[in-house]
């Protein structure tokens, strides 16, 4: 299966691949499958700790699987039709899998489709065998995860395949099409670490060891592949507001609980903690790469990594201070906006840190492991991102 292709033999007209138009509306069909996705999952999660578990059939749960739904239509009904009746420009643009012809972006999207409706009856079993979910992670949920990912990469594999062979207005559209995918990636990425990087453990430096192992590396792998000037921080950007939309309109929804004990009185749904503020460093990337054009390429990744962690930690900590304090007891922040099962004396309730390490050595060791995993991260980044702006089918 070979999905990279030089100009020279696969490269088309923009005017070629607009009569087309199979890929394009494909790349669409993916991206709203993954806004449809993301909503219902930062939905589900609020609706579990507003109302508790409730049936499959909620609103949140359908809006998911919609998601899936959407994204497995699509790429199966582009699958089938390059198979059986593709024209010879459009099997050109494909990949051959199991005698199947279609973008290695339909592939992708259709097997992540197909994870994530596996994932739904695997889910319902489980809650009815072991009951309600102690933690994100989970069996089923790592299934759904996995399927989450294949929707989101399979809409961003489609996008820089279909930008790479584009022209003028039509790549930079493509551009933000791929870079908006990628948002939702990131986004899928924070909700599995969101265990791990809540507000009180952001003073923390385990928490920034566990954020510099994925995302430098996907700020730097959606910046080279749509080439962008300002990649990292729309991909960043998107994130951030995505999130702050979700802390905002939830809220605006009443709920009560249906399960017990209850411990906090909840009138609203109850929205996800305030997005990290990674689209600061990931601005300062956007800055400061051009400068960084000459240098070889692992003192490019261990400057690119010591900046992302620096301005991280420099605008993270004194926010996390800031969300302790009661200047953030709003709406716009949703400080005291807590889970129905929030116990009076947890560290979240009552606004106080949680130190995972409880000496110096111990501190800095993890902030040396967050220097590494940065600038690891940022130097696989930028050789998955040159491959990935290369493929054209």
């Amino acid at each position: 299966m070979n999905s990279v292709a030089g100009t020279s033999t696969l490269g088309v007209s923009a005017k070629a691949i607009s009569r087309t138009g199979t890929v394009p509306w494909l790349s669409w069909a993916g991206l709203i499958a993954s806004v449809c996705i993301s909503s219902g999952i930062y939905w589900d999660i609020s609706w579990h700790e507003t109302i508790g578990r409730d049936t499959f059939w909620t609103p949140a749960h359908l809006l998911t699987q919609f998601g899936a739904v959407l994204a497995g239509l699509a790429s199966s009904w582009v699958i089938f039709g390059t198979t059986l009746a593709g024209s010879s420009e459009s099997r050109q643009n494909s990949v051959n899998v199991l005698g199947f012809r279609a973008p290695l972006g339909a592939f992708i999207l259709a097997w992540g489709a197909a994870a994530m409706l596996t994932s739904a009856p695997f889910d319902n079993w489980w809650h009815d065998a072991y009951g309600l979910d102690v933690k994100i992670i989970s069996p089923p949920h790592i299934l759904l995860a996995l399927g989450i990912f294949g929707v989101n990469w399979g809409a961003a594999f489609l996008a820089s395949a279909e930008m790479s062979r584009a022209q003028g207005a039509q790549r930079r559209m493509l551009q933000y099409v791929l870079l908006a995918a990628a948002g939702f990636v990131l986004i899928q990425s924070m909700v599995l670490l969101l265990e791990q990087t809540g507000k009180v453990s952001q003073h923390s430096a385990i928490t920034y060891a566990v954020v510099c192992f994925p995302l430098p590396f996907l700020l730097e792998t959606f910046a080279r592949a749509s080439e962008h000037r300002w990649g990292r921080t729309i991909v960043a950007g998107t994130y951030t507001l995505f999130c702050v939309l979700m802390v905002w309109i939830l809220p605006l929804f009443p709920a009560q609980p249906k399960l017990g004990p209850v411990y906090q009185k909840v009138t609203h749904m109850v929205p996800l903690p305030f997005p990290l503020l990674i689209v600061v460093p990931a601005f300062f990337l956007d800055l400061i790469w051009p400068r960084l054009k000459q240098a070889s390429t692992w003192v490019q990744a261990a400057v690119a990594g010591m900046v992302f962690l620096a301005a991280l930690i420099a605008v993270q900590w004194p926010f996390a201070t800031f969300m302790m304090s009661p200047a953030a007891n709003n709406w716009f922040f949703a400080n005291t906006d807590f889970p129905y099962f929030a116990q009076p004396e947890w560290p979240e309730v009552r606004h106080v840190f949680v130190l995972w390490e409880t000496t110096a050595l111990a501190f800095w060791r993890n902030i040396g492991i967050a220097v590494l995993a940065s600038i690891l991260s940022v130097r696989v980044g930028m050789s998955f991102g040159n491959w990935f702006h290369r493929v054209k089918r």
